[in-house]
């Protein structure tokens, strides 16, 4: 899901860029001092999960996770996804420094979304219906991440639009077991610290 450097248009390049310092700038008001510990957590699950590729084809999947930040930290998981990002850029060479601001936004930003939408839901009802919702919310993340991947490249022009398609259906089987594993951790937050799921869905 990482886009490497020189695949893409500068006009993406620099929009991502600017995209991304304000989607940072709204997660580091929301995260305070209580959540530094679960955004740390789930920004070093981001940063392993993703570490494991599969090839599939000419390209390769990973497990994202982003769903899961969202649900839990809202817009903080923004700066907390982002921070994996530059680990990997830095250390490994996933992705790159100049479209690091494109892969933040398109990991980000629907991790923001998938919490804004869903996670009112798991703060109802039943832990296992919250569990169900989670597990939509792993797949809604991981399906908005592909759409704005696929954007991004073909934005960036005609060569990329058969890669645009192979993202998404590359990653059928990823919504899957993003969703199975995010419903699993939403049922075991629900039960130990339920309060996550209470807190403003702004926040």
């Amino acid at each position: 899901m990482h886009i490497v450097d020189g695949a893409l248009s500068n006009p993406v390049v620099i929009g991502g860029a600017i995209a991304s310092v304000g989607g940072i700038a709204l997660g580091l008001r929301a995260l305070d001092l209580d959540r530094i510990p679960t955004a740390g957590m789930l920004s070093a699950s981001f940063f392993v999960a993703s570490l494991i590729h599969v090839p599939i084809g000419p390209s390769s999947v990973h497990l994202i996770l982003n769903g899961l930040a969202g649900l839990m930290l809202g817009w903080a998981a923004f700066p907390a996804l982002f921070v994996g990002l530059l680990l990997q850029a830095v250390f490994f060479g996933f992705g790159g420094l100049t479209v690091l601001g494109v892969n933040a936004v398109n990991i980000a930003f629907p991790a923001v979304l998938a919490g804004l939408l869903i996670r009112p839901m798991i703060g109802r009802g039943t832990a296992v219906s919250g569990a169900i919702w989670g597990g939509i919310g792993g797949a809604l993340a991981i399906a908005l991440t592909t759409f704005m991947v696929a954007i991004s490249l073909a934005s960036s022009g005609d060569a990329f639009v058969p890669a645009a398609k192979l993202v998404f259906v590359a990653h059928i089987p990823v919504m899957v077991i993003e969703a199975l594993l995010t419903g699993f951790a939403v049922l075991l937050a629900r039960k130990v610290k339920p309060d996550l799921f209470f807190q403003s869905a702004l926040a």
